[in-house]
């Protein structure tokens, strides 16, 4: 690593050196020739290497003998490109008004010498300027009328900038699809010209478009390509880091957000980034608000809001009030979430009004005809200014009529009475309705939160409904046999053989009532609250060992065999929750097996995943059955030997495999047998 950067610091020592070489030798070479063009195109030719070097105050000194000695020759074509460089310099020095003087003068010169190429580079830095300015519409007309030129001519570094330019436009006006296509054209020709900050700012346009959008996996996509690009600059780092951690909350993917905006709070806080930490502050605060930490999520966005408004981030302070307006409903204090709500309306309604205004003002009817018709907007005269009119004459005071003069004004006095009235009545009244739709307002969020809370209380009385109905059947027929069974040896009405008999009924009935127990557990605490996995590493074939350990003697009872194919391979989940999962398919798979058939268990690797398999020759799904697993219907068949379940087991596992970022899913073919399949990660998601 330190030869590469020993070798990197050289070649950029020899490049300036080398630079360097090329300039002393142009103006040793300028110094001995003649006053003619060739001297001008070499002074040309230095001017251009001096830009390049960024050595603008020199440049211009050269520029002010070029424009002497092109004038002097009438040599037209020299003194417009020179004054061309002339107009970039001041334009990077952000001089604009010497700048477009200059572009002026030698978009002149150009036009006379009929040079489309020389005038559409012209339009293209006249475009950035005012877009820089701020002055959208006209920025637009002409990159426009400078593209076409551009493209036909294949200059990669104006045209690179002419895309850049009109996609910031668009970006700035709202014609969001636009402005993505532009970005997208740039990225390759800033590829190729190396150009790191061009890259970066249409890296960062792009996710901030495709967010606004709500195509959040491309947002996410071009965040990180930012983020690889820029792995030394922290402070951009900070400010990525907390857009990133915003947009995994689009998906509630919780881990990834939280781990994106505590290190972009870190980043930001030790580097004082107020604009980045105010971003991460709101973004954090919207994530403990999802996760129930209301307290925590207050004192942030308390944070962040301070902040907006000293930066006067208003579209920051935008999301603050919608996220107070969230707490606040949550904590069912509805006064301060009408306030908030109003709050937003308001500020959203002034962005709205001047997105619009924007949007307007750069479509408008002028603009696209001076595009369509090619019309050039440099030339076009605007100088017929309106002139102020002249004042109109008043009541002359020494008139006779001035009877007529006080009846005017008393008409007038009354006029004016009756307007002021009538708007006080037309006050009051607004303010009237403007009560009435807080009252209304404030009663619909109690409303909607009444109709929350009893969605949730039915929710609970459902789960009840069904546990009483599954206990007060299933559970108490297994638990009735069991007791029955007891009550028959209290009485010693039953004979040895008997009783040897009847053991494989009374432990299968006990086997039944502990796997519906276990799983109405299971099934009740995913319904009444969330669960929360624990991930760690573990042996799959450990798991298999243990729980064929539990059913091997029922399964020596229904004479099935048992082939295990696992092997010592990790997992990455919650242990204990896949244990749950392999038992209930080893119960599913022996439930459904006739004396002589076989249940298989196995386990692979499949594209970074651990995929477990449990296979039976069983009775085997129809087709028309197998769309009723995993949905959490209570659907269920007896076993082979009448054995009975609740029909939530394979919603349990399809619950608690999902939990722990895997799948699963079922092959079957009627009499021929079933194979359960589960895939889990083998390591900890980026």
């Amino acid at each position: 690593m330190r030869k590469l950067i020993t070798l990197g610091a050289f070649l950029t020592v020899f490049l300036g050196f080398s630079q360097t070489q090329d300039i002393d030798s142009l103006t040793l070479q300028l110094a001995y020739q003649k006053q003619d063009t060739l001297k001008a195109d070499t002074s040309l030719e230095l001017i251009r290497r001096l830009y390049d070097h960024e050595d603008y105050n020199r440049a211009l000194r050269f520029i002010v003998k070029s424009e002497k000695l092109t004038t002097e020759l009438n040599y037209k074509k020299g003194l417009a490109d020179i004054t061309y460089y002339k107009a970039l310099i001041y334009a990077k020095k952000n001089d604009y008004i010497n700048a477009i003087n200059s572009y002026a003068t030698c978009k002149s010169l150009y036009h006379q010498l009929k040079d489309t190429l020389g005038i559409a580079k012209v339009n293209n830095g006249i475009g950035l300027i005012e877009i820089k300015r701020g002055n959208y519409a006209k920025g637009l007309r002409y990159a426009l009328s400078a593209m076409t030129t551009l493209e036909e001519k294949g200059l990669d570094r104006e045209l690179s900038l002419s895309y850049s330019n009109l996609a910031d436009a668009y970006y700035h006006i709202g014609v969001y699809d636009k402005a993505i296509t532009f970005f997208l054209k740039a990225l390759p020709l800033q590829e190729t010209l190396q150009d790191v900050q061009g890259k970066n700012n249409s890296y960062s346009k792009l996710a901030e478009l495709y967010s606004l959008k709500r195509e959040h996996r491309k947002a996410i996509e071009y965040y990180k390509n930012l983020l690889q690009n820029n792995t030394d600059n922290d402070s951009l780092k900070g400010a990525i880091s907390a857009k990133l951690g915003g947009e995994y909350l689009q998906f509630n993917d919780f881990t990834n957000a939280s781990n994106y905006l505590l290190e972009s709070l870190s980043i930001n806080r030790r580097n004082n980034n107020t604009s980045g930490l105010l971003t991460t502050l709101i973004n954090l605060g919207t994530l403990n608000l999802k996760q129930g930490r209301l307290i925590l999520a207050e004192r942030q966005l308390m944070e962040a809001s301070v902040m907006a408004k000293e930066l006067d981030n208003k579209h920051e302070l935008l999301r603050y009030y919608d996220r107070m307006k969230q707490l606040d409903s949550t904590k069912r204090r509805f006064d301060r979430a009408f306030v908030w709500q109003r709050e937003y309306y308001s500020l959203k309604e002034r962005l709205d009004r001047k997105q619009v205004s924007l949007s307007r003002d750069s479509l408008s009817p002028d603009a696209i005809y001076d595009h369509l018709e090619g019309r050039d907007p440099l030339l076009i005269d605007d100088s017929n200014a309106l002139l102020p009119s002249a004042p109109e004459t008043g009541l002359d005071g020494h008139t006779p009529f001035k009877l007529f003069f006080y009846i005017l004004l008393a008409i007038l006095i009354m006029a004016i009475v009756f307007i002021v009235m009538t708007n006080s009545k037309r006050m009051n009244n607004m303010k009237l309705v403007q009560n009435l739709e807080e009252e209304n307002l404030k009663a619909k969020l109690q409303y909607e939160a009444s109709l929350e809370q009893i969605a949730q209380l039915e929710n609970i009385n459902n789960v009840k409904d069904k546990l009483f109905s599954i206990i007060s059947h299933d559970l108490k027929d297994s638990l009735s046999s069991i007791n029955g069974f007891i009550d028959l040896l209290k009485d010693d009405t039953l004979s040895k053989e008997e009783f040897d008999k009847l053991i494989p009924e009374l432990s299968e009935n006990a086997n039944n009532a502990s796997l519906l127990l276990f799983n109405l557990l299971n099934w009740s605490k995913s319904q009444m609250q969330s669960l929360e996995p624990k991930p760690s590493l573990f042996d799959i074939q450990e798991v298999f060992e243990d729980k064929i350990n539990l059913i091997e003697q029922r399964m020596a009872q229904k004479g099935i065999q048992l082939i295990d194919h696992s092997l010592r391979d990790f997992a990455y989940a919650d242990r204990s929750m896949i244990e749950i999962v392999i038992q209930n398919l080893l119960a599913n798979a022996l439930k459904f097996c006739n004396k002589g058939d076989t249940i298989t268990v196995s386990n692979h690797i499949s594209n970074g995943s651990c995929i477990l398999s449990i296979a039976d020759t069983g009775v085997g799904i129809s087709k028309e059955n197998l769309s009723k697993l995993f949905k959490g219907s209570s659907y269920t068949t007896t076993g082979t030997h009448n054995e009975k379940g609740t029909g939530l087991g394979l919603s349990i596992c399809k619950e608690l495999v999902e939990l722990n970022n895997g799948k699963i899913w079922v092959e079957s073919t009627l009499n021929v047998g079933s194979t359960f399949y589960v895939q889990l990660p083998k390591s900890k998601s980026v």
